[in-house]
């Protein structure tokens, strides 16, 4: 079962760093504003670490750093189903394997890492405290995205605007509804931090398949 565990997480990866491939590969370094992109290519790299620790059966990633991209990639799929515009899938857009890429970012790549988390991680690792330090990330994240747009305000892809959500969209929205916002945000990931703490103590220690090391 660790080899289905292996090739499984290394599906993740390849659907995580293909959706990206824009970025990492053709330089499109503009991409890393988007949350998105950030949360992919760091679950991609991580999946190729479980994916070939299950494979060799080595040391799997720490608990911490799989629950909190676990978390933040499950926040990438419910903020494109919930929050943003759907994507209009033309001739244009990139694709690998005839897959589109923002399928794979937003859709593919959400789902299969929950259902690894599941049933391919081993459980009840979390301490109650990681729902407060998985929640770094965000403002390190917006603190970019608002240093990136004050000091390179035509930085945007195709002359749009420099801040790539409109829920961080200072020059439309104000300072006051940005920390709002921000408030409203870290609520929400909290909250969803928690259910996932919740759902890793009431899952068996034992990964449901496979073997994984905890």
């Amino acid at each position: 079962m660790n080899i289905v565990a292996g090739i499984y997480r290394l599906a993740i990866a390849f659907f995580c760093l293909a959706g990206t491939h824009e970025t990492w590969l053709l330089g499109e370094w503009k991409n890393l504003c988007f949350f998105t992109h950030e949360t992919n290519i760091v679950l991609g790299l991580v999946m190729v670490w479980a994916g070939f620790a299950s494979l060799l059966d080595g040391r799997q990633p720490p608990a911490w750093l799989k629950g909190c991209l676990t978390l933040y990639i499950a926040i990438t799929g419910l903020v494109a189903w919930l929050v943003l515009e759907p994507t209009v899938i033309g001739p244009d857009t990139a694709r690998v394997l005839g897959i589109p890429c923002v399928w794979m970012v937003h859709i593919i790549a959400p789902i299969m890492a929950c259902l690894d988390f599941v049933l391919f991680d081993a459980h009840r690792r979390f301490r109650w405290q990681y729902t407060l330090t998985w929640l770094i990330y965000f403002p390190f994240y917006l603190a970019f995205v608002l240093v990136r747009a004050a000091l390179w305000p035509h930085s945007a892809l195709d002359g749009a605007s420099p801040y790539p959500y409109p829920f961080v969209d200072v020059a439309q929205i104000g300072w006051a509804q940005l920390g709002v916002n921000i408030v409203i945000y870290l609520a929400v990931f909290f909250l969803l931090g928690l259910v996932l703490f919740l759902i890793d103590k009431v899952l068996p220690a034992k990964p449901l398949l496979g073997g994984a090391k905890r």
